[in-house]
């Protein structure tokens, strides 16, 4: 019953769809650690449980090979014990004779014994050699099972992560498109034009009130001559006593 239950876990986790598993889960990652981990203690156990698998075929084989042995010990002592029985026989000590040939009867009973034994084992070695090789195959399958789900296990969370970054730099695309820079610096360009354009008007504004002050001075002088000679008219003696100096 043990060695079947050990059969039948390893079996069944040997034919897992991991695929199947994951595309079942709610979170498929959190799923395959939780299996990574059963599948550890799983061969952890079932390692355990072969390996005394193993243990009780090798003492099986030992006693066959004991067994073996011990008959082909006893076939020996029958042989020799019957070898001197002949002889005592002919030298006419069938006394002696009779007990060497009862001991090669024992020693026969012995080796039938020991043989009936070995081959009773044999069917017994046989079936436990068959399961001890059907349940390594089965660790063997759980540990290709467990590298896959550890390869299924990291290719998920790379996929995830990349997924994660791919949807971080296009949520942050989005944001840019709806903010628009461009349009930002073509408002603040626009707004510094105006701003130039105000200093060009300052400035022309500025330089045309200069212009006239400029104008008014100019008036004010011709204005300021045109009395003078008017007034040199009035009063010759004047003009004459006070020569008019050259205008620049």
């Amino acid at each position: 019953m043990v060695k079947q239950s050990i059969f039948g876990r390893i079996s069944t986790l040997v034919r897992a769809n991991v695929n199947s598993l994951i595309d079942q889960a709610e979170d498929p990652e959190k799923m395959l650690d939780q299996l990574v981990r059963d599948y550890t203690n799983s061969i952890a156990e079932a390692e355990d449980a072969v390996a005394v698998t193993i243990g009780n075929l090798r003492m099986l084989e030992q006693d066959h090979r004991e067994d073996v042995d011990a008959a082909n010990d006893w076939g020996r002592k029958a042989l020799a014990a019957s070898a001197k029985g002949d002889q005592l026989r002919q030298s006419g000590n069938t006394t002696d004779a009779d007990k060497f040939d009862n001991l090669a009867k024992i020693a026969i009973g012995k080796q039938m014994q020991s043989e009936s034994e070995a081959k009773a084992a044999e069917p017994t070695i046989a079936s436990q050699t068959e399961t001890v090789e059907k349940l390594k195959q089965g660790l063997d399958g759980m540990k290709q099972k467990l590298d896959q789900l550890r390869s299924k296990r990291n290719e998920l969370v790379a996929r995830q992560k990349t997924a994660a970054a791919q949807s971080q730099v296009l949520g942050a695309m989005k944001s840019i498109d709806i903010l628009d820079p461009t349009s930002e610096l073509g408002r603040y360009d626009e707004k510094v034009r105006r701003e130039e354009a105000k200093v060009m008007g300052q400035q022309e504004l500025a330089s045309s009130s200069l212009d006239k002050q400029f104008e008014s001075l100019e008036d004010l002088g011709k204005q300021t001559e045109i009395e003078a000679r008017l007034a040199a008219l009035k009063n010759p003696v004047e003009l004459t006593a006070t020569p008019v100096r050259d205008q620049q």
